[in-house]
């Protein structure tokens, strides 16, 4: 081993330089050290901030998803709700929720359910219009086919029980309609009938008694030709007491009887003529010797038959006392006929649940 090299050997001065060196050696070593450190300390500082910065967007990523499928789920929720019941009040609450929502696409999709809900409650809220209007009108045929045109756009799912319901009324109204129009009709052939025997009953009558009117004038025209013959054929006295039958020799001026229609050969070539007015004028005049016999009848008035004056009928329907409903008719049957199909009637069915009804048939 070289002496210079150790430091047992080294002169004083070289130790001095020595020692120097070393303590410099020292320091920079322990300088290097120390700064290798820190820097080491700083970059694992670095790495624990940028590793906490990373947990922490990781921390509020979470919770932003979190919170986004919260808002999503409650806007689900709203919307079944308006789906099931949809009222003012639930449809804002729906659409007050989706504005939470951040994803674009299902955003888009909760608007358009929407859109559907309110498209549905238009339909519905028309086909019950529709249904109530037929109703109040149930001899309208063109409000029947409104209703039921409203009523068949109801397609979705959530309409089916109303649908059922709506097509139900529908349904019944039309029935109560049809009965009533066939009990009008049958009411009306039947006073139809009652009205044309009436009719033929009393033009038989008014027949009768002109023909029996007719007959009388006949009879009692043709006695009194009789009874003019036997008066002009009949022997007349004259003075100084001589009596002279006068038959051939005799005038005999006999009667006209005007009766329209009919014309009868009398006795002895007299014309008998029969009219509506029974005019018998009889006129014999008996000439013979010394003396003359003239007998005259007069005129008699026929007999006219002046109808009855004919009774009408009212029929009505009140509501809650109040007559709503009248109509006057010629015969008891027609008015009987309209008051059923009133009664009848959707409209006055309906009044019926919340008012009192009262119904006749009066002379008017």
């Amino acid at each position: 081993m070289n002496k210079n090299l150790n430091p047992l050997n080294w002169t004083k001065k070289q130790q001095i330089i020595g020692g120097a060196v070393a303590i410099v050696l020292i320091v920079g070593v322990t300088t290097g050290v120390v700064n290798h450190a820190n820097h080491q300390a700083k970059e694992r500082k670095i790495e624990a901030l940028k590793n906490k910065k990373i947990k922490l967007c990781k921390v509020r990523d979470e919770k932003a998803r979190n919170l986004e499928k919260t808002n999503e789920a409650d806007s689900k929720k709203l919307l079944d709700i308006a789906e099931k019941t949809p009222t003012d009040k639930s449809i804002k609450l729906a659409e007050d929720s989706i504005l939470k929502v951040k994803n674009a696409e299902v955003k888009k999709e909760f608007d358009n359910q929407v859109v559907g809900i309110k498209n549905r409650v238009k339909l519905e809220n028309e086909a019950k219009t529709a249904v109530s209007n037929y109703q109040k009108d149930a001899m309208n045929q063109n409000k029947y086919k409104t209703a039921q045109q409203s009523i068949s756009k109801l397609t979705s799912s959530y309409s089916k029980g109303l649908k059922d319901s709506l097509n139900e009324q529908l349904a019944t109204s039309k029935k109560q309609s049809d009965d009533a129009i066939k009990a009008q009709q049958g009411k009306s052939a039947s006073d139809s009938k009652a009205k044309t025997a009436d009719t033929n009953k009393q033009q038989s009558g008014s027949t009768e008694a002109t023909n029996g009117n007719s007959n009388n004038a006949n009879v009692a025209s043709n006695t009194q030709i009789t009874a003019n013959n036997d008066v002009a054929s009949g022997s007349n006295s004259y003075g100084g007491g001589s009596q002279n039958n006068y038959s051939p020799g005799g005038s005999n001026t006999s009667q006209n009887n005007a009766n329209s229609g009919s014309s009868n050969q009398g006795n002895s070539g007299k014309n008998n003529s029969n009219s509506n007015s029974n005019t018998n004028t009889n006129t014999n005049t008996n000439t013979g010797g010394n003396g003359s016999n003239t007998n005259n009848n007069g005129s008699n008035g026929g007999n006219n038959n002046n109808n009855q004056p004919q009774i009408r009928y009212v029929g009505w329907v009140s509501v809650d006392g109040v007559r709503r409903y009248s109509q006057t008719f010629n015969a008891l049957g027609e008015a009987q006929s309209y008051v059923d199909a009133t009664v009848n009637s959707a409209e006055v069915i309906n009044l019926g649940f919340e008012h009192s009804i009262r119904y006749g048939v009066e002379p008017a």
